[in-house]
């Protein structure tokens, strides 16, 4: 159900996804640490060889900056462990400072209200399931890498991906949905099978649950020989802020 991103899950078989250090920036500060009296803010992430450098502030009584480069991993149960190796607090080593007076980032942080995240002596564990606004995903993260400016995680092994061929082969980036049950608007496909493409291709289509509605309002669709349906919606980022014209189908 496209008109309610609570009302379903995505089960990942095979999966990578990827986010640059903005993504993740927004994903701590508007959603993983987004409460009252939460122990981080001002957050700010970014990559650095294959290392993640996280800044901003530590509430402990007083606001404290404070700033740590980690090693990323993996654990055998899917969490995703940052390892701090390099720790700034107020300016000054951090490492020497939690030494002198036996402190640990466990026993400064209280993540209890924090989705997601938890805190074990001075390393960090993400859940890579439960970071994440709606829609629920499920999966086993299985690997963590640093790509250029992306933090790139893989769901499962390529064995674990079904066998999924698609009617057309020639748009990429593409969305593409077989078997079950499809419902937004108000359309309702049993046995479903819909191919989702980006109008005006780019290296990504830029998809929003919340605006699906004026990106397919900008597209048009049609129907395959076996039934199926091919969409052309509007990429986000080419959407503007205003409602969008609907577009004439491409002449074949």
């Amino acid at each position: 159900m496209f008109d309610d991103k609570n009302g379903f899950v995505i089960h990942l078989d095979y999966a990578e996804i990827g986010l640059n250090g903005d993504d993740l920036t927004a994903l701590m500060n508007s959603y993983i640490f987004a409460y009252p009296g939460a122990p981080l803010k001002h957050l700010k992430i970014h990559t650095s060889g294959s290392r993640v450098v996280q800044s901003g502030v530590m509430h402990k009584i007083l606001d404290i900056p404070f700033e740590i480069t980690a090693d990323l991993s993996v654990t055998p149960e899917g969490l995703i462990k940052l390892h701090p190796v390099k720790t700034r607090i107020l300016g000054v080593n951090g490492d020497d400072l939690m030494r002198a007076f036996h402190l640990s980032l466990e026993k400064i942080l209280d993540l209890s209200k924090a989705k997601g995240v938890t805190v074990k002596g001075n390393d960090l564990f993400l859940d890579p399931v439960r970071i994440l606004p709606p829609p629920a995903i499920e999966g086993h993260a299985t690997a963590i890498r640093v790509d250029g400016n992306e933090f790139l995680q893989t769901f499962g092994t390529p064995d674990d991906a079904p066998p999924l061929p698609r009617p057309d082969t020639s748009p990429v980036p593409y969305m593409f949905y077989k078997g079950g049950t499809l419902h937004f608007g108000k359309l309702l496909m049993l046995n479903a099978e819909m191919q989702i493409v980006d109008l005006r291709p780019s290296r990504f289509f830029n998809f929003s649950l919340d605006r699906y509605k004026d990106q397919l309002i900008a597209g048009y669709e049609r129907t395959l020989p076996d039934l199926g349906l091919e969409v052309y919606m509007l990429g986000l980022d080419k959407l503007g802020s205003t409602s969008a014209t609907p577009a004439s189908p491409a002449k074949p």
